[in-house]
């Protein structure tokens, strides 16, 4: 068997660790021997059932023969002691285990595990960013900074795996890597789950605080500034203007949530809007939403925009990163620019007005949802690594 070891900073449930998680279970086996080195995630502040969920898939990964190595040492924030304890660690496992592939993870893994991979003379090196961070994160500085940081190590790195052909046009058109050196592989989604979602439909509304004639649009993801949630509550004010029937609802946690309260009460909607927290039912609860939105400024992929076509609704997001891979604007849903708040409450208010059109884009979203399976992205990285190795 070859042996390939990956490398990930945070192991909680957002899309880059439930990626890695899924790809290591699923080529865990006959072909490959999977070694896997992940931080301990505290900057996630994850629930207790949240760590109880990652703790499971990854007794299922142990099950499958993936052997998982937890380091301390290995988290987001830069720390120069911390980050050269993670970095000598990394080194003396490679030189240890002898990998065939080097597989990094997020930008701290990719930057340590990539120099400990290429001064042990590991003989591919691959990385995931799982979406950059070149524009929308950091001040202009900053953003500067990771991208000369990318180019660096470009030169070290065999192959840099996009999520979309935006992302891979963007390593492209900022010179961070040439054509050859990029593959897109979409983060696989178990679109299953969220087709086949069989609940009592209005029980889980009465459950969300959602009455029999209220309509929902609803979003699902980081509550930071990144994802662009201040702009839907924006927007949502020339909603309620029209619709006042409808609700919004934010799933998921985050630092601007105290602000987003807030600015529901002065709206004078505050009823109007849901905070449900973190959940592990999001299969469930996108039944109950009419029109799915991601306001993000910048996306890598959009996970949550597959599984909403999954369980056909239609979407409204900013044409940003790899988000134009996966909305088809007109057909699966609307995309506007990043930060238009007013082109959020136009798209968002033509939907409510249609809903033979919300039923269209539906069906044609649950159609296409199937291009960005976990099986489709698990075939296409085992092709990856084949090729690579040989």
């Amino acid at each position: 068997m070859r042996k390939i070891l990956h490398i990930i900073t945070r192991l909680d449930m957002g899309g880059s660790a439930q990626n890695t998680l899924r790809s290591c279970i699923s080529l865990s086996g006959n072909r490959y021997r999977i070694i896997l080195v992940h931080g301990l995630s505290y900057e996630s502040n994850m629930t207790t059932e949240e760590m109880g969920i990652v703790s499971g898939k990854l007794s299922i990964a142990e099950k499958k023969g993936v052997q998982v190595v937890p380091l301390a040492s290995l988290i987001k924030r830069i720390d120069p002691v911390q980050d050269f304890l993670a970095f000598l660690f990394l080194l003396k496992l490679i030189v240890r285990e002898k990998p065939d592939i080097v597989h990094t993870h997020s930008s701290k893994a990719g930057a340590l595990g990539r120099l400990a991979a290429w001064l042990a003379r590991v003989p591919v090196i691959l990385h995931t960013p799982h979406g950059h961070v070149f524009y929308g994160h950091f001040s202009h500085f900053a953003s500067k900074v990771f991208l000369l940081i990318e180019r660096v190590f470009d030169n070290i790195t065999d192959c840099t795996i996009a999520l979309t052909n935006g992302e891979r046009n963007d390593y492209v058109k900022l010179s961070v890597s040439k054509p050859d050196k990029l593959v897109t592989i979409h983060s696989g989604v178990n679109v299953e789950a969220f087709m086949n979602s069989e609940i009592e439909l209005e029980e889980k509304r009465k459950s969300l605080n959602i009455g029999s004639n209220d309509r929902v649009v609803g979003t699902v993801g980081w509550l930071l500034p990144i994802k662009g949630p201040v702009y839907l509550m924006n927007a949502m004010e020339q909603v309620w203007s029209k619709n006042s029937d409808v609700k919004l609802m934010f799933v998921g946690k985050g630092e601007l949530e105290a602000e987003l309260r807030a600015m529901a009460k002065k709206t004078g909607y505050e009823d109007r809007v849901l905070f449900p927290g973190w959940r592990n039912d999001i299969h469930e609860i996108m039944q109950t939403f009419d029109i799915f939105v991601l306001p993000s400024l910048n996306e890598g992929m959009g996970r949550v925009i597959v599984e909403a076509m999954a369980a056909g609704k239609p979407v409204v997001a900013s044409r940003t990163g790899g988000i134009p891979d996966l909305v088809i604007n007109g057909e699966t849903g609307f995309l506007v620019e990043p930060g238009d708040s007013d082109g959020l409450a136009g798209a968002i208010n033509h939907l409510l007005d249609n809903p033979a059109l919300r039923q269209k884009m539906g069906k044609e979203g649950r159609r296409r949802c199937r291009l960005f399976s976990e099986e489709l992205m698990i075939e296409k990285l085992d092709r990856l690594y084949q090729k690579l190795l040989a």
